[in-house]
């Protein structure tokens, strides 16, 4: 064979050469062995020898020689071996070799099954383990002992066959070997079914730490960390020590629960016994410390850690992620680029939601490529679903429906993200469109995250029937008291103008949270009743809950929309002081809109001066809508100039500029806007109204000409009319914002969509019952005093939800007292 080796090319014999050395070595090692067969000092060397060889093989060809030697040298027909062979193949990640290997074993023993068995579970081909289980059993005539059920246990994916091994356990008499009944315990967890496993677990005669561990993490598993701390108490009480396995899955339950003592306390006993340089601890104390927002305890264990694998990384990048910090998050990637480090499909989904927060559309992009050139969407449906939500999230929503499209599977998550994307881009009816499409498909299952995604959609079109059939769903799914589908809820039926119902269920569902008060104290504050969101929020600390960022955005709209300037200056001061919370934007946006509504534009014009930051969009527009309600030509300029500055490309705020000349009668102001958004091709948003009725939405647009029922609702509009101005309405022409006839203008204000929806819902309703009407717009101020006029007029409560609030019009009143 060596002989041959000189009559190669030379171009080729580098190639060979270290293969050839270790061949050498291995044909030395043998031969030396061979030498000394005959004593027993000999079968020491010959047995270390050998053992030196199997570890030796670093890939699959090294392997391969090994073969090739032991079937020359007579030895591949030693049983032991030959396992050792399919295990060593299994390990280098070739299990067909160990399969042929295998089948080459004249005379298997159990070892060489259970080596089999074990081959395929640890390279993921759980079918095939099972299906060699089987043959073992029919075939070999061998009885199974308690090595062979632990992996064949972990090869199960469903409970049917977990049950089958179950019962071969339990006919065997291996059910209280420690291994067994912990991999039992395992299998139970895993499907779901954590009181058969603590049955099992407390069944059993001796426990050693691997069986509390396999309890311990199914309780995890399952959501159930106050149980897994039971456990630890148990655990202790008994006198078993944590190892590192214990901490890492009592770390992650902690973060589950939010228990941040037990997490510390865990933190102290990992130091104390000299295991906080584990890798997999820090891993998951990172993990834990992001969960509940301590940066810094996060940030510290991970510099200080010796060894970083990828998973170290993930986490601390995820951490900064998760926690509204995506420069930092973005600095560390770069950090882990320039160690070498490459980054998976989880590094990628992370670095997705980066830079959607960033809104960086270029290297998101550059990001989408990098995972098409690396056939990421193949490998997992959670990288596919990540880049949906990013570009959703950028408002590319073409992108991600195209992405979505071109997804090879898609779960039930996929199809939640894009129906998210359409329904925080403005896009209701296409939202309940995707969600129509979902249904066809009767292998996804909604599931929570789908009615927290859907309710929102139904939410903003005003589909209350609609969002009540999701309610029966949930209720039937026993979903309706998970907190954030019962918040949705609540959202639903208080901006359908069903406060009472959303009360009931804000009854009924936990409030430990701040997230249900927080939609409760919304809820009243855009129904006008101010004090009573005041009351609710008094109510929430009362029972120990402790307020968010939210709950004072909440707060202070609620004090703007009832004129309680005091109030809301109260608490944007208690929000800073006792609380600690940094006012953000959208605290901002609500002081200027509290102050200018109120009328107190200088005041609110100072405040925008005296901010610690710079104002954005929703500061001026706060300001310049003021301006608007009293009349401010002036300021409404300046605040005009500094929004165009930061946002050029609303044309809603050109709108109300040109509406403040209009009511000044400026016409030469309002032809200087208008002309000033045509430049930079943009159109004014149509106004619409829409109205469900019988389970359909029926959506208006001003002047509609188009619906079957024109006639008929224009009809009602004349009758209507008449009897108006009988009984004193006299056109307000100052919300006409063309410079026309008077006679044109009480024809504009009686084309104005909300008014076609309430004809519309009159001659489509029985008598006397409540009208809901949803417009994308600020109410027109004379449709807001007609409505009066026609809730007297047929008796009927008539509910109005604008672009900022809801108004109760019922007996010639409006609930918002005329202040919005």
């Amino acid at each position: 064979m060596f002989s041959l080796v000189p009559t190669c090319k030379g171009r080729h014999v580098s190639k060979f050469l270290p293969s050839l050395r270790l061949c050498c070595q291995l044909f030395s090692v043998a031969t030396n062995t061979l030498q000394f067969s005959s004593d027993g000092f000999a079968n020491e060397n010959k047995n270390d020898d050998i053992d030196l060889l199997f570890q030796s093989c670093t890939n699959v060809h090294h392997a391969k020689q090994l073969h090739a030697f032991l079937v020359v040298s007579g030895k591949v027909q030693n049983i032991f071996l030959s396992a050792r062979l399919v295990n060593r193949y299994a390990y280098l990640g070739d299990v067909s070799f160990s399969r042929i290997t295998f089948d080459l074993i004249p005379r298997k023993d159990v070892y060489t099954w259970n080596s089999m068995v074990s081959a395929y579970v640890r390279s993921g081909r759980f079918r095939e383990a099972i299906d060699c289980f089987s043959q073992f059993l029919l075939t070999s005539g061998l009885r199974p002992d308690f090595y062979t059920f632990p992996p064949v246990l972990k090869a199960c994916q469903n409970l049917v066959d977990g049950k089958k091994i179950h019962c071969q356990i339990l006919k065997l008499g291996f059910v209280w070997d420690v291994f067994v009944a912990a991999s039992l315990v395992h299998l139970y967890s895993r499907f779901g079914f954590v009181g058969v496993a603590r049955r099992l677990f407390d069944e059993m005669p001796i426990r050693d730490v691997g069986s509390w561990n396999a309890m311990i993490s199914g309780f995890c598993q399952n959501g159930n960390a106050a149980d897994a701390l039971d456990v630890l108490i148990e655990m202790r009480s008994e006198g078993v020590k944590m190892d590192r396995v214990t901490a890492t899955s009592l770390l992650t339950a902690c973060a589950q629960s939010g228990d941040i003592l037990s997490g510390m306390l865990i933190h102290l006993y990992v130091i104390k016994h000299g295991l906080d340089f584990d890798l997999l601890i820090c891993n998951a104390l990172i993990n834990m410390y992001s969960k509940f927002g301590s940066l810094g305890h996060a940030r510290r264990i991970f510099d200080q850690m010796d060894i970083k694998d990828l998973v170290s990384w993930n986490s601390i990048i995820a951490t900064y992620e998760q926690n509204d910090d995506p420069m930092t998050a973005l600095g560390l990637f770069y950090s882990m680029q320039l160690l070498g480090i490459q980054p998976d499909f989880l590094t990628l989904v992370s670095l997705a939601s980066i830079l959607a927060q960033l809104s960086d559309a270029a290297k998101s992009r550059s990001v989408h490529g990098f995972i098409l050139r690396r056939d990421f969407f193949v490998q997992d449906v959670v990288i596919g679903n990540a880049v949906v939500d990013m570009y959703a999230k950028l408002g590319a929503i073409y992108s991600a429906s195209t992405v979505f499209e071109g997804l090879p599977i898609k779960d039930v998550i996929s199809w939640n993200t894009l129906i998210t994307g359409y329904a925080q881009n403005g896009l209701a009816s296409e939202a309940i469109e995707v969600y129509r499409m979902m249904q066809e498909y009767k292998e996804i299952i909604p599931n929570h995250g789908t009615w927290v995604s859907i309710l929102p959609a139904y939410t903003s079109v005003g589909a209350l029937q609609q969002g009540m059939k999701i309610h029966g769903r949930v209720i039937k799914n026993c979903l309706d008291l998970d907190v954030f589908v019962g918040t949705c809820l609540i959202d639903m039926y208080a901006k359908c103008g069903r406060l009472d119902d959303a009360l009931l269920l804000f009854s009924q569902v936990p409030r430990k949270s701040a997230i249900p008060w927080n939609a409760v104290i919304s809820s009243h504050g855009v129904h006008g009743h101010g004090e009573k969101a005041l009351k609710l929020f008094k109510d929430m600390l009362d029972e120990g809950v402790k307020p968010d960022h939210v709950t004072f955005v909440s707060l202070l709209s609620a004090c703007s929309h009832s004129g309680l300037v005091d109030e809301g200056q109260l608490y944007f001061h208690m929000m800073q002081e006792q609380y600690r919370i940094k006012p953000s934007l959208k605290h901002y946006g609500c002081m200027v809109d509290l102050l200018g509504r109120a009328g107190h534009l200088n005041k609110a014009y100072s405040f925008i001066d005296n901010m610690p930051v710079r104002p954005d969009a929703s500061v001026w527009g706060a300001l310049l809508g003021a301006c608007r309600i009293h009349g401010n030509v002036d300021l409404g300029r300046i605040a005009s100039e500094r929004l165009f500055e930061v946002d050029s490309e609303n044309v809603g705020y050109y709108v109300l500029l040109s509406n403040i000349y209009a009511n000044s009668g400026k016409w030469e102001g309002v032809e200087k806007v208008r002309s000033l958004a045509r430049n930079r091709g943009l159109s004014k948003t149509p106004g619409w109204s829409s109205i469900e009725v019988n389970n359909n939405v029926d959506v208006f647009y001003t002047a509609n000409q188009s619906h079957p029922k024109c006639q008929e609702i224009y009809q009602k509009l004349s009758d209507l009319t008449a009897k108006m101005k009988s009984l004193g309405y006299v056109p307000d022409f100052s919300f006409v914002l063309q410079d026309v006839e008077d006679d044109e203008k009480e024809h504009i204000l009686n084309s104005h969509s909300e008014r076609l929806a309430i004809a519309f819902g009159l001659i489509s309703t029985p008598p006397k019952t409540p009208i809901r009407i949803f417009k994308n717009l600020r109410v027109c101020g004379d449709c807001h005093n007609a409505t009066k006029f026609i809730s007297v007029i047929t008796e009927r409560e008539i509910i109005v939800r604008d672009s900022n609030r809801f108004h109760h019009f019922k007996d010639g009143a409006c609930s918002c007292g005329d202040y919005w």
